[in-house]
């Protein structure tokens, strides 16, 4: 996807394939408003939300197609983001990835560190409309439990930083602990989460008026 229109057009594919809009937004890496955005353009939402910004939000796109669409190349990524975990305290027990798209460069980095693998299901999966603290998102049980367990947490971009709280914050409710966040691609310049140190292989710096 090169401009605005190619997202819009995406967005519109992905709401006529029945996605909620926070799926949406998972799919193209951005912020949930941000996917209200492209819906609402697209002609496809039943009720357009108001955005406050006239020329839409304030967002970077990612597309990382490139590397997930070729094995090799995720598994070199997945590398590299395990190699940073080693910087962390560790080791950890569990490698956890957020779905969709955190969970193949977990099973790299969970392969490369020598831990089991978990999956975290976050709710703005189930958001489309109304207060996602109403939703709540749950954990994989096909997957490594991580109950009294020490846990690395993978995803693929930092938007908000909404996501990785929540998986922190589920982690601690079933009695794990999170002890450092990874990503490809940290579009807020987040250093730590509730406490948990999180990782980038790429920080976006805004410069200018935002």
């Amino acid at each position: 996807m090169k401009n605005v229109d190619d997202l819009i057009a995406s967005a519109a594919e992905l709401a006529d394939r029945g996605l909620s809009k926070g799926e949406i937004a998972d799919e193209l890496n951005v912020s949930r408003e941000t996917a209200s955005w492209l819906v609402e353009r697209s002609g496809t939402a039943t009720e357009p939300e108001p955005v406050e910004e006239p020329d839409g939000p304030h967002d970077i796109h990612v597309d990382w197609n490139a590397i997930g669409s070729g094995g090799a190349r995720l598994t070199y990524v997945g590398r590299a983001l395990a190699d940073l975990l080693t910087e962390s305290d560790g080791p950890a027990e569990v490698t956890v990835g957020i779905e969709k798209a955190g969970v193949p460069l977990a099973t790299v980095v969970s392969r490369e560190l020598e831990t089991s693998l978990g999956s975290y299901s976050p709710a703005k999966h189930q958001w489309d409309e109304g207060d996602i603290d109403d939703i709540s998102g749950g954990f994989s049980r096909n997957f490594a439990p991580v109950e009294g367990r020490e846990c690395f947490i993978v995803d693929d971009t930092v938007t908000s930083g909404t996501t990785l709280k929540e998986t922190i914050e589920a982690i601690r409710a079933e009695g794990g602990v999170p002890l450092a966040c990874v990503v490809i691609v940290d579009k807020q310049g987040v250093e730590e989460i509730d406490g948990v140190p999180v990782h980038s292989l790429i920080n976006v710096v805004r410069v200018g008026e935002q």
